[in-house]
């Protein structure tokens, strides 16, 4: 079932409904964090059924088209930023030996990531009005914003978890017919 043909016509059906979901936040920009974290999310299948190399082909795929088809460039960003390569990296980081290293990696993968889109959306983007925002709120406002992000990115990773679990042994058997 691992033929080239099964893992290109996988990957053309999640990069699809990545790029459909990275469109919506166009059409929905109230969603347009919820909308790549599903897209994201959708990168595990890839991981789970054919490798995370081809995950990074997929993530790679969508990152591009992305930045074309997505009206709300914001949301294509923190898509290539975070949430179209965590789904990917954290299975490695799920590797690691003991839970305190895991939750460490995750965190500052986290950190990482949300300061690079906080400063490419303000230097290359040029959407200044975000930082004269944090200036405006006082000297706690970037701390505080970075808990809150934390918070969200534990939800998130978290609610991956789930996900996979749901795919592994409700999704994926009602398709297939059997467990693996």
């Amino acid at each position: 079932m691992h033929r080239i043909s099964y893992r290109v016509a996988l990957g053309g059906i999640i990069t699809a409904l990545c790029l459909f979901l990275m469109f919506l936040t166009g059409v929905m920009p109230l969603l347009y964090l919820a909308l790549p974290m599903v897209a994201g999310a959708l990168l595990l299948i890839i991981v789970e059924e054919i490798g995370s190399g081809w995950a990074v082909l997929t993530y790679a795929a969508v990152s591009l088209l992305s930045v074309f088809v997505t009206f709300d460039k914001e949301a294509a960003l923190i898509f290539i930023l975070f949430f179209g390569h965590y789904p990917i990296l954290r299975q490695k980081l799920e590797k690691l030996p003991g839970k305190a290293p895991v939750l460490l990696g995750k965190c500052l993968t986290a950190g990482v990531c949300f300061a690079a889109d906080y400063y490419t959306t303000i230097y290359i983007l040029g959407l200044t009005e975000i930082s004269e925002e944090f200036s405006a709120l006082g000297s706690y406002a970037l701390p505080v914003v970075s808990v809150l992000l934390l918070g969200m990115f534990l939800c998130y990773d978290y609610a991956l978890g789930g996900m996979l679990l749901f795919y592994q042994n409700w999704f994926k058997p009602k398709i297939l017919g059997k467990r693996r």
